[in-house]
Formats: C-alpha cells, sequence, structure tokens
C-alpha cells in the first residue's frame, strides 16, 4: 500500500472516530441546547452536524456515483436528531469503504462535476477534492468543539496521533 493511500484510510479511520466523540458529546444536551443558535456559521450543534453530513454526501456522490440525499447548502437534511446520528455513522461506514478501495490510479485521476449551489463545472484532481473532503470535516468539527466547550463539554482529545491504537492498526502503512 503506498503512503497515500494509507493517509486517506487513516483519515478514514479519524473521522468515525471523531463522529463518535462529536455524537457522544451532542447527546449530553438537551434536543433544545442542540438547536440553540450559538453564534456559529452553521448556528447550532444540530444544523452543524448536518453540515458534516451534507459536505460527506456531497463528495461521496462525486467519488462513488451514489445518489446520497443532501439537500441545499444549510439547510437541515434531518430535523429529528437520532435520524442524524444513525445517517452520519451511515456515511462513516461507506467512507470508510470507500477508503478502504482507493487505487492510486483512481487517486492520479480527474472529477469533473457541476455544482448545484453556482452551476459551474469544475475539474480537479480527484487526490484534492479527497482531500478536501477530510479537511472539511476537520474544519466543522473544530466548530463543534468551541460549540462543545462553551457549553461546559470537553470532548477530549482531538489530535489525529491520539486515536486508540486499535483504530489504526489496519492501516499502518
Amino acid at each position: 500500500m503506498t503512503t497515500e493511500i494509507a493517509i486517506y484510510q487513516r483519515l478514514s479511520k479519524y473521522n468515525t472516530w471523531m463522529t463518535e466523540k462529536a455524537y457522544v458529546a451532542a447527546d449530553k444536551m438537551s434536543d433544545s441546547d442542540r438547536r440553540e443558535d450559538r453564534g456559529a456559521f452553521f448556528k447550532s450543534v444540530h444544523s452543524t452536524l448536518n453540515h458534516l453530513l451534507f459536505g460527506d454526501r456531497a463528495w461521496m456522490r462525486h467519488f462513488t456515483g451514489r445518489d446520497y440525499e443532501v439537500g441545499g447548502m444549510g439547510v437541515d437534511i434531518f430535523e429529528d436528531y437520532e435520524a442524524l446520528k444513525a445517517a452520519h455513522f451511515e456515511i462513516c461506514a461507506d467512507i470508510e469503504e470507500f477508503a478502504g478501495g482507493l487505487t492510486s490510479e483512481w487517486l492520479a485521476g480527474t472529477l469533473e462535476w457541476t455544482s448545484r449551489s453556482d452551476g459551474q463545472t469544475r475539474t480537479r484532481p480527484r487526490w484534492l477534492c479527497l482531500t478536501h473532503m477530510f479537511n472539511h470535516q476537520t474544519h466543522h468539527r473544530g466548530q463543534l468543539s468551541t460549540l462543545y466547550m462553551q457549553a461546559e463539554i470537553d470532548i477530549g482529545k482531538t489530535d489525529l496521533p491520539f486515536m486508540p491504537d486499535l483504530l489504526l492498526q489496519d492501516v499502518s502503512g
């Protein structure tokens, strides 16, 4: 396995680990607390979690051709918290499965898509788009971490090198 593939496989495991941590923290909040406008870009914990799911589904649609429901930018896909949580763990599993099948040839190719938000058709290297998906997750989980801390909920360590070793065993390239 190449280093580049091992990196993406590790990031897929990191995504699952951090999604679990995000929902453990969100579970400690009441539904009204999760939906409270806390001044974040997507306002609330609930809507930020929805946006994370939106981004993952939007990119995975492009990568796999699977027709994930995405809705629109800034529109909650799920109002029901438990349905959101279940869907989020489903996409985590899909991302891990996808990363497990990556090849150097796929990464070296290009992705062409037409944006639903502005109608523009773009062509970019696949590796760049995949890297962006993982970067997008990290960016918005950082916002969630701040929202949780403001609610006096500490999600613990979030750094990639501190993932439990058990999660790293099958991708230790």
